[in-house]
């Protein structure tokens, strides 16, 4: 089955799935009533956005120097830079560090980046256990799922079907409450820390002007999983530079605002280096690797190169209709939603991810929340193109579009056939296409132009 096949045959059953619908309906009006609280607080939301999307801008003016910059000033205190052109150079890297360090057990925190290139399969393949440490992440890792959503990887999941999960794994109480199950991980996880050798993070934001990794959590794994293991692996998408330490005034509120209601979230912390000589904790060594994997491929492209200023907010998959009707697995991709949709084509190939940037209403609601403004929509209707002019269309849809342009062209041609013909054209929509959960609407006994003829000459 075609990735675009598989994609339709998953939204299909997705769709309908009212319990589903109605736990991601539950979960997303949560964080919008949280969300709605976080923009409050912004006197000046617009000309906050406004700022940050100049800033990224800029980045993207002088990406290659801000990149360079940031690998000058970091391997100034002790950190070793190492450049991935994709997920297998990136793969070859970490076996390397495993191997090196003989790492049985491995700690990371959330990232999507370690998830673009499956760390996790990674480490167990070279005998390391990897263990997620965020408590969404823990819960899908448990369930042997992927990421649902870049921000909250659970999204999709009750308390209670939490909870079964945990009395299947753990043999945990199945009435046990949301507190005390993450008491149980807490408990867990804490082994877990001071036994790994390796504890890898991503990075929120590479900062230039100081060589420093700035993450942002909430629940302290972050800090655990950098602060026991001997060895801090950074894998970081190389869109992720910012000039300066100043600017994190700026995004830190942004990133919390949008994607999760907050002021601020609970941690940010910003790792410089390795542990140094008069410092009690962190890691003696410190490696970043930096990640292309098809970021110059979205870079090269005129039309799509303001997609790299995301900073993986995660707003525009929870104001998304489609992501919140067919949810985040149907995409089958490491980023789902709007943003999802436009950097996968070039990132995994337009043969088999175009049919993505269809998959939108065009309704703009993610334009509308983007708080670096990346025109979403127009990027969407510009990888529509070139999926079209690279004939990655089905022939059918071509013989259709080409007679349906054939008769609305003309005013006369679409006239020449009655109601009658075209309600029974468009009958077997009802069933494939369109249908089965809607109908097509009918046409009208006359068409616009024969109604207004008859009303302007009576």
């Amino acid at each position: 089955m075609s990735q675009a096949h598989k994609f339709t045959h998953d939204a299909n059953a997705i769709a309908f799935d009212e319990r589903h619908r109605n736990t991601i309906k539950f979960n997303i009006s949560r964080y919008n009533a949280a969300v709605s609280r976080g923009m409050a607080r912004y006197n000046n939301l617009e000309k906050a956005k406004i700022q940050a999307a100049a800033i990224k801008r800029d980045v993207l003016e002088n990406w290659g120097d801000y990149l360079l910059q940031f690998e000058k000033n970091i391997k100034a205190h002790g950190v070793e830079v190492l450049w991935a052109n994709d997920a297998a150079e990136a793969t070859s890297y970490i076996e390397s560090i495993l191997k090196e360090n003989d790492a049985k057990l491995l700690v990371k925190s959330k990232s999507m980046t370690t998830e673009e290139i499956e760390l996790n399969h990674t480490a167990e393949k070279n005998g390391c256990e990897s263990v997620e440490t965020d408590l969404g992440e823990f819960i899908v890792q448990l369930a042997g799922e992927k990421p649902y959503h870049i921000v909250t990887p659970a999204m999709h999941k009750s308390k209670g079907d939490i909870a079964k999960l945990f009395n299947e794994k753990f043999g945990t109480a199945i009435e046990s409450t949301p507190e005390e199950m993450t008491e149980y991980v807490r408990q867990v996880l804490r082994k877990k820390y001071t036994q790994a050798e390796i504890g890898v993070t991503g990075a929120n934001f590479l900062i230039a002007d100081i060589g420093g990794i700035s993450v942002t959590e909430n629940e302290g794994n972050g800090l655990m999983s950098t602060a026991f293991p001997k060895v801090h692996i950074v894998i970081a998408g190389i869109e992720k530079i910012i000039p300066k330490m100043s600017q994190l005034g700026l995004f830190y509120p942004l990133l919390a605002a949008h994607g999760t209601g907050q002021q601020m979230t609970a941690y940010n912390t910003i790792f410089t280096g390795p542990r140094q000589s008069k410092e009690v904790d962190g890691p003696e060594k410190m490696i970043v690797i930096l990640l292309d994997n098809g970021r110059t491929n979205v870079y090269k492209d005129d039309e799509a190169y303001e997609s790299l200023a995301c900073i993986r907010c995660g707003a525009c998959l929870n104001g998304c209709p489609v992501y919140k009707t067919i949810g985040g697995y149907t995409y089958d991709t490491t980023y789902s939603g709007p943003i999802g949709s436009v950097l996968t084509p070039f990132l995994r190939g337009f043969k088999d991810f175009s049919h993505l940037s269809f998959a939108s209403s065009l309704c703009g609601k993610c334009v509308e929340v983007c708080p670096v403004k990346i025109p979403l929509t127009d990027i969407l209707l510009s990888n529509r193109r070139k999926t079209v002019e690279q004939n990655l269309r089905p022939l059918s849809e071509k013989i259709i579009m080409s007679g349906f342009k054939f008769i609305s062209s003309k005013r006369a041609r679409f006239d020449f056939f009655s109601s009658l013909i075209k309600n029974i054209g468009t009958y077997p929509f009802n069933f494939a296409g369109w249908g089965p959960k809607r109908e097509m609407p009918k046409f009208a006994n006359n068409s616009f132009s024969k109604q207004y003829k008859n009303k302007t000459e009576k």
